[in-house]
């Protein structure tokens, strides 16, 4: 076989078509009668369009959680930002009240400390102890050790987990019935230290339901 012959059988056969003539080539491979709406899915199935699926809905929102914008909080006098869920129509908690709350800590979407999951000394169950303190004292200062015997076992008079300092400024102004959710700082929450899932020096969302005010003179 001739060398001179390969050239001719090779190289002309390989050539590429230039850029001027690839666009018309392309085009004349729909048919002029298809429809935009058919070409978009010929183009789809061929991998040249990629389907475009609005975003996942938050984690709270797939929780049933309400979701507050951030311009919606309010601002108390300390600099806490909160927002009332619900609005309480029994008695208002006022500085120096005795109130019995649930109070939930959500990190991410998730809660980390809870009220309603306070663990009994005996036995391996939990219980939803409200949490009893007196508004505007020093945090901690009620959780005392008293033990009380009754049908779910032996369980601390305070056994809840321990609730963040903010809390106990906040709950003022609430009326029992109330929902309030608190943007809560690391300074006047678990600080350096964090808690549970909460990392240190994190802050998180914080809610408070009021159940029951007494007043100084009852207590």
């Amino acid at each position: 076989m001739a060398a001179s012959a390969l050239p001719s059988r090779t190289f002309h056969r390989l050539r590429l078509p230039s850029s001027a003539t690839s666009h018309p080539s392309r085009e004349t491979c729909l048919p002029s009668a298809v429809s935009r709406r058919r070409a978009a899915v010929q183009l789809l199935s061929a991998g040249f369009l990629t389907a475009v699926s609005p975003p996942p809905p938050s984690l709270a929102a797939r929780r049933g959680r309400i979701v507050v914008p951030p311009e919606d909080y309010l601002t108390a006098p300390d600099g806490l930002k909160y927002y009332d869920l619900i609005e309480g129509k029994g008695p208002t908690a006022e500085k120096g009240s005795a109130v019995q709350v649930h109070f939930d800590c959500i990190y991410r979407g998730i809660t980390a400390v809870s009220s309603r999951e306070s663990k009994l000394l005996a036995g391996n169950r939990s219980i939803a102890q409200p949490y009893e303190f007196i508004v505007g004292s020093p945090p901690g200062k009620e959780r005392k050790r008293d033990f009380t015997d009754n049908a779910n076992g032996l369980y601390s008079a305070q056994a809840a987990p321990k609730p963040p300092a903010a809390m106990y400024t906040i709950t003022e102004g609430m009326k029992v019935g109330g929902k309030r959710r608190v943007i809560v700082p690391p300074e006047l929450g678990y600080g350096k230290r964090g808690m549970s899932e909460i990392p240190p020096d994190s802050p998180f969302e914080l809610d408070i339901e009021l159940l029951e005010v007494i007043t100084p003179a009852e207590k």
